[in-house]
C-alpha cells in the first residue's frame, strides 16, 4: 500500500502546523443547490444558495420546541438542524434484481445514518438495518482531512453511513467508510472489510459493473482490487505522487461548478478504466491563515482558479484494469490541441458506451460550444457525435443515455437533452450522433432524466411542464407521443427508478406538509405503500404557517414568482410593515418552489414572529424558466436582479404591505453580492442590508462560474467593472452589514476585505461580523445563533422597533 498520506489537488491544498510542510491535499468539489430550503430544484451542479447548513456538531437527539409566550420563534430554532420535518430517508438506490430498496435515514432525526433495506412488493414490508458501521461511524472528528474536504465540495453534512453503492450488475453493495472500503452481497450477507487503507483514505471508489473489481484513488494515484480472489490491490498509474499531480480525481473546477466528482470510469466489461490527469501545479497559490487558531503558523494553501486566468491542465487516459500503458486521447475543440492537457478546454463529462468505445463532453472555455466526441480507447481516434453551440451559454446535464437495446436507427444510439430550443428538452440520436426525433417540447423545461426503459419503450423524468413552482414526474414513449405525467399530487416531487422499471421511489412535498416518500408503479403513478417516516414533533409545535406564494409582473412585463411571509395574525402589528427581502438571485438557482423548504426556512418565519413582513423574488438570472429569461444577465451581473427586486418591493408597497421607507436585504453568497449591490445600485428602495459572504468583485472568483456569465476581464472590462459592488460602494446612503468566514476557500475573505477597504476610503459606515474559524457557510451551531441575533439586532435597529421583539 502506498504511504500514509494522500496527495489530493483539487484545488492544491496544504494545510500547515508549526511550519511543517505537509503533502498538498485537494480542496475537493459541489454546489449545492439550495441548502437552506432542503429543496433540490435544479442540479446538483448548481452552485451555492443561502444561508447556513446543517451542522455536524449540532445534538444527536432533537427536542420539542414551544414558542415563546409572545408567539415568536424562538432563535435557537432558526439555528438547528436538521429543519423541521426534513430529516427523511434518502439515497435511495433499488438492487439490480428490483427485488431490494435501499435508503439512508436516521430515525432519531440526527445527521448520523444508518443504510436500511425493505422488499420491494406488493404487500407491507417491513425495513431492517442492513449495514451498520463498527463505533459511530463517520463523524468530523475521525474523517481525514482529504475526505472533510470532499464532503465540503459536496456539500454533504450526514455522519454515520454518508454514501453507499450497489454494483449495477450483481448483488453487491459497497459502503465507504472512515477512508477504508467495505463490500456487502446482499441484504443478509455479513459486511467484510476489502480495503484497509491505514490511515491514507481510499477517495471515490466505483465497483466495476459486474461488482467483481473495485477501483479507488489512493495518494494520488489509481488502484484496482478483485474482489473475489482476495487479491493484493494494484497501482495502475505512476507519476503523480509527490509531483503535484493527480491521477483519478476531479479537479477543483470540474467540482464545484461542473457538477463532474468522479475523476475515473469502468468500461462495460471491467477490464478497461478511463481516467484523468489532473496538473494545477502551474496554477499561484492561495494562501489562507488559520488566523482563529492557537497554532500561528496554521494555513492551507490552494491552487484557485481565478477569472481569467490560468485553469488546471487536464488529460484524458486509458488503462487496463491488469495494468499497463496509457493511451491518452486527443482532447481538442477545432484548433484548440487540448491533447497534452490544455487549460482553455473543460472536460465536462465521461462515459463508456456498450460497444467498448469512450465518450468525452469537451466545453470551451467561453461555454458557448459542446462537443460530444467518442473515442477509440485502443488507439485515441477520435469522432465528433454532435457539437452544441450557444449565444447565452452551455448548462451542462447529466442526461447522456446509451441506448443498449437499441434496434434499427436507434442501435447504438442515445439519449440527449438539449436547450438548443430555449428549453431543455429530451432527444434521441444515432449511432453517428444524427438526431433523429425530438421527444418533448414547449415552453417548459426537462430538469433531469430519471431513467431510460427500452424494453418498455419510455423515458421518464423530472420537468416543469405543469408549472415552474413545481417539478413533477413523467414519462413519454421513446418513439415519441404524449406526456404523461406519473405524480399526481400538486408539489415537488423528485424520483428515483428501479432497475427492471416496475417501481419508482417518490419523494414529494408541498408548502403545507413536510416530505412524504412512496414506492410507485411506474405503469400508472399509482401508490404500493409510503414509507415509514418517524413523526417530527418540532412541525406540529412551531405550527409554521406556509408563506403565499404570488406572481407579479416587472416594470418590463416579465413575469415573476415570489413568496410572502406575513407576521401572524393578532399579534399587535398591522401593515404596511417593515420588510426584508430574503434573496439569491443568481443563475442556476431558484427559491419560490411550492414545496415545503418554503416553510421551513426558519429565519424568514423567524423575522415574520417579530413583526416584519419578509418577501422572497426569483429575479431574471434564476432557473428553471429557460434560457432566455436565465441568459438576461449575461455580461452584466447585478444590474438587472437588482431591478427586479426592487419592482418586487414596489408591488409590496403597492399593495400596502411594505412601508417603503422601511425596506431590508439579506441574503449569502451570491445573495450577499445581491444585498450589497442592492443597496448600491437602489438606494432609494433599500434602506439597510446584511451580505453574507459576498462577491465584491468578480474578477475575484473562479474561473467556471464567472466565465459562463461575464467573461473574462480582458474580454469584457465595463461588465467586470459594472457588475462590481466596489464600483458602486460610493452610491451607498443605508447601513450595511458584512459577515464572513475567514476561512471561506470558495468565496474568500479577500472579497470582504476589499470591500471593506472601498467602505473606509468612500467614509461609508458599516458593520462586520466575522467568524474566524468558518469557511463558506457558518457550521458551529453556537455560531449561527449568534449571527442570528446579531442580523436580527441590525435589522431592528435600522428600520425601526418591533414591538414583539424579546431580548
Amino acid at each position: 500500500m502506498p504511504p500514509a498520506r494522500v496527495v489530493d489537488h483539487r484545488p492544491r491544498l496544504r494545510v500547515y502546523a508549526r511550519r511543517a510542510l505537509g503533502p498538498a491535499l485537494g480542496a475537493l468539489a459541489l454546489a449545492l443547490a439550495l441548502a437552506c430550503t432542503q429543496e433540490r430544484t435544479v442540479p446538483r451542479e448548481h452552485h451555492d444558495v443561502v444561508e447556513a447548513l446543517p451542522s455536524p456538531t449540532d445534538s444527536t437527539t432533537m427536542t420539542e420546541p414551544a414558542r415563546n409566550p409572545d408567539g415568536t420563534l424562538p432563535i435557537e430554532e432558526v439555528a438547528k438542524y436538521p429543519l423541521p420535518g426534513t430529516s427523511i430517508p434518502g439515497s435511495f438506490q433499488f438492487s439490480p434484481d428490483g427485488k431490494w430498496l435501499t435508503y439512508l435515514d436516521s430515525p432519531d432525526r440526527s445527521l448520523t445514518r444508518t443504510l436500511y433495506v425493505e422488499p420491494v412488493d406488493e404487500g407491507t414490508a417491513e425495513r431492517r438495518v442492513m449495514f451498520e458501521p463498527e463505533g459511530a461511524g463517520a463523524t468530523e472528528d475521525n474523517l481525514s482531512a482529504e475526505e472533510k474536504l470532499q464532503r465540503e465540495r459536496r456539500r454533504e453534512r450526514s455522519l454515520g453511513v454518508t454514501r453507499y453503492a450497489w454494483a449495477k450488475q450483481a448483488q453487491r453493495v459497497l459502503v465507504p467508510l472512515r477512508g477504508d472500503l467495505w463490500i456487502q452481497d446482499g441484504p443478509d450477507a455479513q459486511p467484510r472489510k476489502v480495503v484497509d487503507t491505514e490511515g491514507s483514505p481510499a477517495l471515490d471508489p466505483v465497483l466495476s459493473r459486474d461488482g467483481k473489481h473495485l477501483a479507488w484513488v489512493q495518494d494520488a494515484e489509481l488502484y484496482t482490487v478483485s474482489i473475489d480472489d482476495g487479491g493484493t490491490p494494484r497501482q495502475l498509474t505512476t507519476g503523480a505522487r509527490g509531483t503535484g499531480k493527480t491521477h483519478g480525481l476531479a479537479e477543483y473546477i470540474a467540482q464545484e461548478e461542473m457538477g463532474r466528482h468522479q475523476g475515473f470510469w469502468w468500461s462495460y466489461d471491467g477490464e478497461h478504466l478511463a481516467y484523468v490527469e489532473v496538473d494545477e501545479t502551474h496554477i499561484p497559490v492561495y494562501r489562507i491563515n488559520h488566523q482563529g487558531r492557537d497554532d500561528a503558523h496554521s494555513h492551507e494553501d490552494h491552487g484557485y482558479p481565478f477569472a481569467g486566468e490560468a485553469n488546471a491542465k487536464v488529460r484524458l487516459g486509458v488503462v487496463p484494469r491488469r495494468g499497463g500503458d496509457t493511451v491518452w486521447m486527443p482532447l481538442s475543440i477545432d484548433d484548440q490541441d487540448g491533447g497534452g492537457g490544455d487549460e482553455e478546454l473543460y472536460l465536462a463529462r465521461v462515459h463508456w458506451l456498450p460497444d467498448g468505445s469512450l465518450t468525452a463532453q469537451l466545453e470551451n472555455r467561453e461555454q458557448t460550444r459542446l462537443d460530444l466526441v467518442r473515442f477509440d480507447p485502443r488507439t485515441g481516434a477520435r469522432t465528433t457525435l454532435s457539437s452544441e453551440r450557444s449565444d447565452v451559454w452551455i448548462n451542462l446535464h447529466d442526461d447522456f443515455r446509451p441506448l443498449e437495446h437499441g434496434q434499427g436507427p436507434d442501435a447504438g444510439g442515445f439519449v440527449w437533452t438539449s436547450e438548443k430550443s430555449g428549453f431543455r428538452h429530451l432527444y434521441v440520436h444515432d449511432r453517428e450522433g444524427k438526431e433523429l426525433r425530438a421527444l418533448t417540447s414547449g415552453e417548459w423545461m426537462v430538469d433531469q432524466v430519471v431513467g431510460v426503459d427500452e424494453t418498455g419503450g419510455h423515458v421518464y423524468f423530472e420537468g416543469t411542464k405543469d408549472g415552474a413552482t413545481e417539478r413533477h414526474v413523467y414519462r413519454v414513449a421513446l418513439h415519441g407521443g404524449p406526456v404523461e405525467r406519473l405524480t399526481p399530487e400538486p408539489g415537488t416531487h423528485d424520483a428515483t427508478m428501479s432497475k427492471d422499471f416496475r417501481h419508482f421511489v417518490d419523494t414529494y412535498s408541498d408548502p403545507s406538509s413536510p416530505p412524504r416518500v412512496t414506492l410507485r408503479r411506474t405503469r400508472d403513478g399509482s401508490v404500493v405503500r409510503e414509507l415509514r417516516i418517524e413523526p417530527d414533533p418540532r412541525v406540529a409545535a412551531l405550527a409554521l404557517r406556509p408563506p403565499e406564494l404570488v406572481t407579479l409582473t416587472s416594470r418590463d412585463g416579465v413575469e415573476l414568482h415570489g413568496a410572502i411571509y406575513e407576521p401572524p395574525p393578532g399579534n399587535g402589528v398591522h401593515p404596511p410593515f417593515a420588510t426584508i427581502v430574503s434573496v439569491y438571485g443568481g443563475p442556476h438557482a431558484q427559491r419560490v418552489t411550492h414545496g415545503w423548504g418554503m416553510t421551513v426556512d426558519l429565519r424568514a418565519q423567524y423575522l415574520a414572529s417579530l413583526g416584519f413582513v419578509v418577501f422572497k423574488l426569483d429575479n431574471r438570472g434564476s432557473a428553471r424558466r429557460g434560457l432566455a429569461f436565465e441568459g438576461a444577465i449575461k455580461h452584466d451581473m447585478g444590474n438587472l436582479e437588482v431591478q427586479d427586486q426592487e419592482d418586487g418591493v414596489r408591488w409590496l408597497v403597492e399593495r400596502g404591505l411594505a412601508d417603503p421607507e422601511r425596506v431590508g436585504i439579506y441574503g449569502w453568497s451570491y445573495g450577499g453580492y445581491m444585498s450589497a449591490m442592492a443597496l448600491a445600485r437602489a438606494p432609494d428602495t433599500f434602506k439597510a442590508a446584511v451580505a453574507g459572504a459576498p462577491v465584491s468583485s468578480w474578477d475575484g472568483y473562479d474561473t467556471h462560474y464567472t466565465e459562463r456569465y461575464m467573461g473574462t476581464p480582458t474580454s469584457n472590462p465595463e461588465g467586470y467593472r459594472r457588475s462590481s459592488v466596489l464600483t458602486h460602494v460610493p452610491d451607498i446612503r443605508g447601513s450595511l452589514m458584512i459577515v464572513h468566514g475567514l476561512i471561506d476557500e470558495n468565496v474568500h475573505f479577500r472579497h470582504a476585505a476589499r470591500l471593506v477597504d472601498a467602505l473606509v476610503k468612500a467614509r461609508k459606515h458599516h458593520e462586520l461580523l466575522l467568524f474566524p474559524d468558518e469557511r463558506h457557510m457558518p457550521r458551529s451551531e453556537a455560531d449561527r445563533v449568534y449571527m442570528e441575533e446579531r442580523m436580527r439586532d441590525f435589522f431592528i435597529e435600522e428600520l425601526g422597533p418591533v414591538d414583539l421583539v424579546r431580548g
